[in-house]
């Protein structure tokens, strides 16, 4: 469904330049809400040979079409392992996507068990030879802070799940300086489309729809978030982590606002849709701020330098 001011689908580049050599890319969490989205855009890319990671069976996660063509490998990444760097298939482009969990973001586990599994994970990658990493990270690592929010400031997590990420990020900068690899961390900010969770709000409206029902029950719906649709976030992934030119932290974002009530006209306008909405029914979350989005100058940035590659 269209959303003002969201760069078109339409305009995503289909042929990235190929490699001078054949690179070994890794995504873990392929068969994720995001994963499976830029499974199908680095299936695109010439010069890549792909390897793909999840907790699924292989005799189950063969069955989606994202993952044939790709080099599957079922483990559970939280498990100890002796050697992950061979484990994983020795990649030269690490992207990981995966963190169990979501979306409970109050729960603590994310800091006693996420962070230090993952932390021991991306450690003994680095150490074993890895080059290139590009983790997603979350807005909610900037805490509760409104209006347009750039990459320069300063992190203030509000809840275990930012917490969490933004420490990881910032033990993955300390690693760097004795065993230097280039990190990229992309903030996600919010997204919707094909497999996303069924709370999301237009999963619930598509239900309601689907169902008959008269009346849509939602928050007051004036408050602003940075939305794009996951094929969009998963080209921008895609971006990142196949350039050399812009690293460290940079927004996946649309770097505009757009109030949740204008994404629910949106969707009902796009199916022809009527439905009364209910609006205050439910109160405005608490662990993030009422209106913020994304500046996406960084982001700009890393597709020009990914879509110049040669």
């Amino acid at each position: 469904m269209p959303v003002s001011g969201v760069r078109s689908l339409s305009s995503l580049s289909p042929t990235p330049k190929s490699y001078k050599s054949v690179k070994k890319v890794l995504v873990t969490g392929a068969t994720g809400f995001l994963g499976r989205h830029l499974l199908r855009q680095l299936h695109q890319v010439a010069g890549i040979r792909l390897y793909t990671c999840a907790i699924e069976p292989a005799v189950r996660a063969y069955t989606h079409d994202w993952i044939k063509g790709t080099t599957y490998i079922s483990a559970d990444l939280y498990e100890p392992n002796d050697d992950w760097y061979e484990t994983l298939g020795k990649p030269d482009i690490m992207i990981h996507l995966a963190w169990q969990g979501l979306p409970n973001y109050k729960e603590d586990f994310h800091f006693t068990r996420n962070l230090f599994a993952d932390y021991t994970l991306l450690k003994e990658m680095i150490e074993g030879g890895l080059k290139s990493l590009t983790v997603t990270g979350t807005c909610f690592e900037y805490g509760m802070v409104e209006g347009c929010l750039t990459e320069s400031m300063p992190t203030q997590p509000h809840n275990p799940y930012a917490l969490a990420k933004d420490t990881l990020r910032k033990m993955l900068e300390l690693l760097s300086k004795t065993h230097p690899y280039s990190l990229k961390w992309a903030r996600l900010f919010y997204m919707y489309g094909e497999g996303q969770n069924p709370n999301a709000i237009l999963s619930q409206l598509q239900r309601t729809v689907e169902a008959g029902d008269e009346v849509f029950n939602m928050s007051g719906g004036e408050q602003v978030r940075d939305y794009q649709p996951v094929e969009l976030v998963a080209y921008h992934i895609c971006a990142i982590a196949l350039q050399d030119v812009v690293t460290g932290i940079i927004n996946n974002c649309s770097g505009h606002g757009t109030k949740v009530i204008d994404l629910v006209h949106d969707f009902l306008a796009q199916y022809e849709q009527k439905i009364s909405l209910n609006k205050g029914y439910y109160p405005y979350p608490d662990f993030e701020p009422f209106a913020f989005w994304g500046d996406d100058t960084k982001l700009k940035l890393a597709i020009a330098a990914y879509e110049q590659k040669g």
